[in-house]
């Protein structure tokens, strides 16, 4: 026996106590053929019992979904927030460069056209800029 099989026995009895109780507070002597009538409670008392689960299933996924999603923004801007304070730590040079290569997308012979700068140089000093982000944002406590 399975551990949904007890779970599965027991809303099978509520749903049969259910009906009972429905049939016997709505039964009339009008009914020609009162086993159709029965079967058609029954069945319209476990199609509604199917619906309310599906649209409790359905909340459910849809709050688990905005959960993750406004628990990712949050983390997500943690992270930005953090990676701006440690950038700002960095020397006014080694900063630039970096935002010149990941935030502008300029190439390595850009910046170092605009910086007037050599290319090594420019590879230097970011190569140091982010080993310098890196140590800063893992003695915060961010994992890389």
């Amino acid at each position: 026996m399975s551990i949904e099989e007890p779970k599965r026995r027991e809303l099978a009895e509520d749903l049969m106590q259910d009906v009972f109780l429905k049939a016997l507070l709505s039964l009339s002597d009008s009914h020609t053929n009162i086993r159709a009538w029965l079967y058609k409670v029954a069945r319209n008392t476990c199609l509604n019992e199917l619906r309310k689960r599906n649209r409790e299933t359905e909340l459910d996924e849809q709050l688990a979904v905005s959960d993750k999603t406004i628990f990712g923004n949050v983390i997500q801007n943690e992270q930005k927030k953090q990676l701006y304070r440690a950038m700002m730590k960095l020397p006014d040079r080694q900063r630039e460069i970096l935002e010149l290569f990941y935030f502008s997308e300029m190439s390595i012979k850009e910046i170092a056209a605009v910086l007037s700068l050599t290319s090594e140089n420019v590879r230097v000093l970011a190569y140091r800029a982010k080993k310098q982000l890196r140590n800063e944002m893992e003695g915060d406590g961010y994992e890389l």
